[in-house]
């Protein structure tokens, strides 16, 4: 089997849709920017490094200047504070925000799939379940008694959408994922193989053992939020898990019971979030950081990567190490280990200890 691979080679046609060429002018006009050359036609996207001058590229920092001098992208999509740094043989889109610009550009050129509406001759649908005619059920996917689909949903192969869920306009349930005792908001993005509204990890401990207790709740999920791959997000025990409008979630992230997540956080991989703990809104937490159970997480807060959190944290604060504290008392600990390491060795190089 010959694969044909190429530096440049960006959106490979087997699995995106290619648009184009455009003009710089359909360009900017899309991304809300301003081009000099607007007849030059482009072809593409690519990174700095290996665009050609059929590709538009953009760069976003003064860290990437030394790739933005060597690039030999046609046409760079720039802020005001960067243009001029752009070479002569690049034409500039100038944008106020060239990350999104970015992406609006990106999605000209590969736009996202279109769904096929219809329901897979092997999809089990329960005869009380409620599917949009602009839905579309994959092949072997598993829709429940009472179960709602709204408009314009997919549902895609061997996905299983619980008994009572109801899915709001424009979601999409990946491949293999599970959504069961859950209410989904409007463009909801669930990823393959993730876990909506298995049982919390409750249960009372007797002299004769473990008793389970019974887990009540929903798990509700607001508009416009995205969960990734193999995330595992547990329904309430007598309340709801709840996730904000606008949030991220990233792949393999556990969410305990009763959860309570804000607006606009984002959770990377490996985060692990215990019960009832309460997140407001625009929260980041890094990879692989763990949060203990009933605390209250502040509007803002940023949590660092491999960090555990064991108490509340105030509004804004930015919190690093294990226990958290406060990022200026963790690099000032660090500094001090770094001391004494350092005079420790001096002492053993003279002999003193």
């Amino acid at each position: 089997m010959n694969i044909r691979v190429s530096n440049n080679l960006v959106g490979d046609s087997r699995f995106y849709d290619c648009r184009g060429p455009f003009t710089l002018s359909q360009i900017a006009t899309a991304v809300r920017g301003k081009a000099a050359l607007s007849d030059r036609q482009m072809f593409g996207v690519a990174p700095l490094h290996t665009a050609n001058e059929s590709d538009v590229s953009f760069i976003n920092s003064r860290r990437y200047l030394p790739a933005l001098l060597k690039t030999g992208a046609g046409a760079v999509i720039v802020s005001p504070a960067l243009e001029h740094d752009v070479p002569l043989s690049a034409s500039l889109i100038v944008c106020a925000d060239p990350d999104e610009a970015w992406a609006i550009a990106s999605a000209l050129f590969h736009p996202k799939r279109l769904d096929t509406p219809g329901i897979h001759a092997s999809a089990n649908v329960a005869l009380d379940a409620t599917v949009h005619a602009t839905a579309e059920v994959g092949a072997f996917a598993c829709i429940e008694s009472g179960a709602e689909v709204g408009p314009n949903c997919c549902v895609e192969s061997y996905a299983h959408i619980g008994h009572g869920v109801s899915l709001g306009a424009d979601c999409r349930v990946g491949t293999h994922a599970s959504v069961s005792y859950a209410l989904l908001g409007q463009r909801v993005r669930i990823f393959p193989g993730v876990r909506i509204g298995q049982d919390g990890f409750g249960f009372s401990v007797t002299p004769a053992g473990f008793v389970s207790a019974p887990q009540l709740g929903r798990v509700i999920i607001e508009d416009d939020v995205e969960i990734g791959a193999n995330t595992t997000i547990d329904r309430g025990s007598v309340g709801d898990t709840i996730i904000g409008a606008g949030s991220r979630i990233d792949n393999l992230v556990q969410i305990g019971h009763n959860v309570r997540l804000g607006r606009c956080c984002v959770i990377v991989a490996q985060v692990g979030i215990a019960g009832s703990t309460v997140l407001e809104d625009f929260v980041r937490v890094g990879g692989q950081a763990a949060l203990a159970g009933h605390l209250r997480v502040g509007i803002g807060v940023q949590i660092g990567a491999q960090a555990g959190l064991i108490s509340n944290a105030p509004a804004h604060s930015v919190l690093l190490g294990s226990p958290a504290q406060s990022r200026h008392e963790f690099f000032r600990q660090v500094a001090v280990l770094k001391r004494l390491a350092r005079r420790s060795r001096q002492s053993r190089e003279i002999g003193w200890g």
